[in-house]
């Protein structure tokens, strides 16, 4: 389209703005006929780097409370179950 605009020159833009817009709202009318759901947003990076932040953090004071409660078995299970949440936090981002 800045192709198209700049070989024109100017008193054509109007023209070639409305063709792109044209040719914009007849996608999104045929995706909207297709019945194409939009995309669901997938979580970045940041959220990643949170699970693993707060992941760590709960894990200090759990491992302690299944350590006292539940010995070697407690800590293990404990640490499983984070471990468990950040595999589906990450199986779910790539899906």
């Amino acid at each position: 389209m800045v192709g198209a605009r700049r070989e024109l020159g100017d008193e054509m833009e109007p023209a070639v703005v409305d063709a792109f817009l044209d040719r914009v709202e007849a996608a999104i009318e045929q995706r909207a006929a297709e019945g194409r759901a939009p995309q669901e947003k997938t979580p970045g990076h940041g959220e990643t780097l949170a699970l693993a932040i707060v992941s760590l953090g709960t894990g200090i004071p759990i491992t302690a409370i299944a350590a006292e409660n539940g010995g070697a078995l407690g800590v293990v299970a404990a640490w499983a179950g984070i471990a468990g949440i950040n595999i589906a936090f990450s199986r779910q981002r790539r899906d």
